[in-house]
């Protein structure tokens, strides 16, 4: 790839995020109720009073050879493929990956390579879940992180 088309890409992406005027809660914490992210039979669970609240932040960055980087960051909350279908904790388990509000795939740790992307507006979302699938909550909604950006066709000098 074109390093200038790279960089510019970069550029046109971080403007675009910028410029939307969203808060960095807004981008990462969607109202559950205007989430693209659709609730899968699997159930919710509430994390308790008490107990350590799980975070995730998610960034989206072009791969050099093409395609997209997905970094999922988690705190208190590990990812425990070992565990999974046994007995649910709220502080791990694994995560959900939705791509325009589809699910992708469950992962496992921190990255994942996304392949490329056709051009337009594009949402990556990433929720936290139990060993049994639950999506967890806090305060009633749905832990998770959301980037939003556009794939510009390759040449459009974005």
């Amino acid at each position: 790839m074109n390093h200038r088309i790279f960089g510019s890409a970069i550029s046109a992406v971080l403007s675009i995020l910028i410029s939307s005027g969203a808060k960095a809660d807004e981008m990462h914490s969607p109202n559950p109720s205007h989430s693209s992210t659709p609730t899968h039979a699997h159930g919710k669970l509430e994390i308790p009073t008490g107990s350590a609240v799980p975070a995730v932040d998610l960034k989206v960055a072009p791969d050099p050879m093409g395609g997209w980087n997905v970094q999922v960051k988690a705190e208190n909350f590990r990812f425990a493929p070992e565990q999974v279908n046994q007995t649910s904790s709220v502080n791990e388990g694994h995560a959900h990956l939705y791509v325009n509000g589809k699910k992708l795939t469950r992962l496992y740790g921190a990255w994942y390579y996304l392949d490329k992307l056709p051009t337009g507006p594009h949402s990556v979302t990433v929720t936290l879940n139990t060993n049994r699938h639950e999506e967890l909550f806090h305060n009633g909604k749905r832990i998770e992180a959301t980037e939003r950006f556009i794939v510009f066709p390759a040449g459009a000098g974005h």
